[in-house]
């Protein structure tokens, strides 16, 4: 990790280290703990449906618990971040979520005290296990909610901005590898030992990376393992500050000026159009698998294994797309923007999922692989666009206000998802159900492109906050 390359220009050579992409390292398995814990329950729920006897608009309300939590949390999780500092605040999200994810095996006995303290209240209750699971997915989603606004910023502290999609990219794709990871383990370890152990086990994991981001985190400027020139390679596209101006830190914008600006309204829009395809995806495929075509937990493992991995390719493959835009003479908006609109075309596939579901189960696994990977390189594409545009010490808050608009948009995706389940199941027509929420994440991507483009038509870097 801490090889030397040398950096030529004209004028004089130096040296860049690599150090950089440690942290890079540690934002990627940060990100793949995130999705471990996040997936746990949807790998569990055919089993606890069944043990609990769920509808499908009960196993939505405990869902969209953790979008409608995770989307309020954003908001002030990016405002947080900025005022906390990257380091300190990931610590705290970290032990949040990880606790939260955890606390899951324990659902039983904290729905019965929720049941307890509602029944005292004079409200009325509901089933233990729900309480139980939505207390687990809230507190799973108030710590969650810090991991990408924290990642972004970092990612815009240790990368100049030619590389930041990139980087954004390789850590972005921890998300694919807890995806895969989960259905390989969580099914196994449940199969031995109980569900309850499944969550222990993986929300247990978060504590043992807390350590290694406590030892080998610092801002650039007071890295110690950070040499020279790299701090200069870092910083090479930052604007130079007035030796005139103070010292102090830098101001942070309200959330009220931020929302003055159509770059903020751009990114929030293109959040809710999309990040409730991928929690559909990653919440609903078991179900729908099971649902489907009858597969047990032990049988899911290879299909999702393999539908996940194809999402790694999109992650990688997508931060890196707009790099060949802007070898051919384009600037980083016009890159990024050919980039995305090229991959918001991909989803289309899913289209043909459910009318060519007939031939097998794998039809589907891969037709909905190529959507996740495009929403993976998409994802990596559109966290960036807010460090190409707003200053550094905006970026968490900005992250945040656009992630709130995407749990909300997951919240609605998630509650039509559950409604349209039942009530087509009823009838004896729930591949209808699936036709219809497909049919939604196939052309998401491309609403999104257009309303993005339109509000943002070109680049205009904000230095006014």
């Amino acid at each position: 990790m801490n090889q030397q390359v040398m950096s030529f220009t004209p004028e004089r050579t130096t040296v860049v280290g690599r150090y950089r992409w440690t942290i890079c390292a540690l934002l990627f398995f940060a990100t793949t703990i995130n999705y471990l814990d996040r997936q746990v329950l949807s790998l569990l729920a055919p089993v606890l449906t069944k043990e609990f006897g769920w509808t499908n608009t009960d196993y939505a309300n405990i869902t969209a618990t953790f979008q409608f939590v995770y989307a309020i949390s954003m908001l002030f999780a990016g405002r947080v971040i900025d005022r906390m500092g990257t380091k300190r605040a990931y610590v705290l999200a970290i032990i949040v979520w990880s606790l939260g994810a955890i606390g899951h095996a324990y659902a039983i006995g904290v729905g019965t005290a929720v049941n307890s303290l509602l029944t005292t209240l004079g409200l009325a209750a509901v089933p233990v296990s729900i309480a139980g699971f939505m207390v687990g997915r809230a507190v799973l989603a108030l710590g969650e909610a810090g991991n990408f606004p924290a990642a972004i910023k970092a990612t815009a502290e240790y990368f100049p901005k030619r590389e930041r999609s990139f980087a954004t990219g390789i850590f972005n794709s921890g998300a694919n590898v807890g995806a895969v990871l989960a259905p390989l383990s969580v099914p196994l370890i449940a199969e031995y030992w109980g569900w309850q152990a499944a969550f222990i086990a993986v929300g247990a994991i978060g504590f043992i990376w807390m350590g290694l981001w406590i030892w080998l985190y610092d801002t650039p400027e007071r890295q110690r393992r950070l040499g020279a020139g790299e701090l200069a390679y870092i910083n090479s596209d930052t604007p130079v500050v007035s030796a005139a101006a103070p010292s102090a830190a830098a101001p942070k914008a309200s959330w009220f000026k931020l929302l003055g600006y159509r770059q903020t309204w751009a990114f929030a829009f293109g959040k809710f159009m999309t990040d409730g395809v991928w929690w559909f995806f990653l919440f609903w495929l078991p179900k729908y698998m099971s649902a489907q075509y009858g597969l047990s937990g032990p049988d899911m493992v290879v299909p999702l294994a393999v539908l996940y991995s194809m999402t790694m390719i999109g992650s990688v493959g997508g931060g890196w797309l707009p790099t060949w835009f802007l070898n051919r003479g384009y600037n980083i908006y016009q890159g990024r923007m050919r980039a995305m609109l090229l991959i918001a075309l991909f989803p289309l596939v899913v289209l043909a999922a459910q009318p060519l579901g007939y031939l097998g189960y794998w039809v589907p696994v891969i037709l909905i692989g190529i959507g996740a990977s495009a929403h993976q390189a998409w994802s990596a594409n559109l966290f960036t666009t807010v460090s190409d545009m707003f200053p550094k010490h905006s970026v968490g808050s900005v992250v945040g206000i656009g992630g709130m608009a995407g749990g909300l948009g997951g919240v609605l995706l998630t509650k039509l998802g559950g409604g349209l389940f039942d009530h087509y199941g009823a009838l004896g027509q729930l591949q209808t159900g699936y036709m219809i929420m497909f049919s939604i994440c196939a052309l998401a991507y491309l609403v999104a492109w257009c309303v993005m483009k339109a509000l943002v038509p070109a680049h205009r870097e904000i230095t006014g906050l």
